[in-house]
């Protein structure tokens, strides 16, 4: 079993600056954190950052370039998003997603909520 848990969400004002982590726990080995997800109320899931498990490669969406940056410590198994300058259209709820590399599976977090308002 592979479970990951997300924390750093929360309220904060516009301009203003979060950093999310997700740390995977129980059997990893065959498990890398891929990145961040995010849905907001009535929309589709969207991807918001992934890194690859080296982390020489990143992908981030149009919206987001040059506000976030994602990043991993492979040592512990985790994956954070620093989120700077923050909107309001970056209200949601992020999952951290986890990929088995042999079973060739996803795994999601519970989702952490963000709300950007002033």
């Amino acid at each position: 079993q592979v479970q990951l848990v997300e924390s750093g969400g929360g309220l904060v004002q516009p301009g203003g600056s979060l950093r999310l982590s997700c740390a995977a726990s129980g059997s990893t080995h065959n498990i890398y954190v891929k990145g961040w997800y995010r849905q907001a109320p009535g929309k589709l899931r969207e991807l918001v950052a992934t890194m690859t498990r080296s982390g020489g490669v990143t992908t981030y969406a149009d919206s987001v370039k040059g506000r976030f940056t994602i990043s991993r410590d492979n040592a512990k198994n985790t994956v954070y998003l620093q989120m700077n300058s923050l909107k309001p259209e970056d209200t949601a709820v992020y999952y951290c997603d986890a990929w088995d590399i042999i079973g060739g599976k996803d795994y999601w977090g519970q989702g952490t909520q963000v709300t950007v308002s002033s």
